[in-house]
């Protein structure tokens, strides 16, 4: 449980760190091992590592729509 615990805020995670924790939480929530108390506190941590995750998908898809329209955008000027 160590990697799940881990107090870094999700705001400093890359994209990549804060899956693999979520991913840890998810799998030690499906052990059913923990007590009630525990088990909310890791489904916050939860919470919060998701959100994370998709701001970070969020922003990526924005880059890539504005790339993909300036291409394409580009692309029709040159013909």
């Amino acid at each position: 449980m160590d990697v799940v615990v881990d107090s870094k805020d999700p705001v400093d995670l890359s994209f990549e760190e804060a899956l693999v924790m979520l991913e840890a939480v998810v799998s030690e929530l499906e052990s059913g091992d923990l007590s009630l108390e525990a088990s909310l506190e890791l489904f916050e941590r939860g919470v919060r590592l998701s959100r994370r995750c998709r701001e970070l998908l969020l922003g990526a898809r924005q880059r890539v729509d504005l790339l993909t329209e300036e291409g394409v955008v580009g692309f029709e000027e040159d013909e």
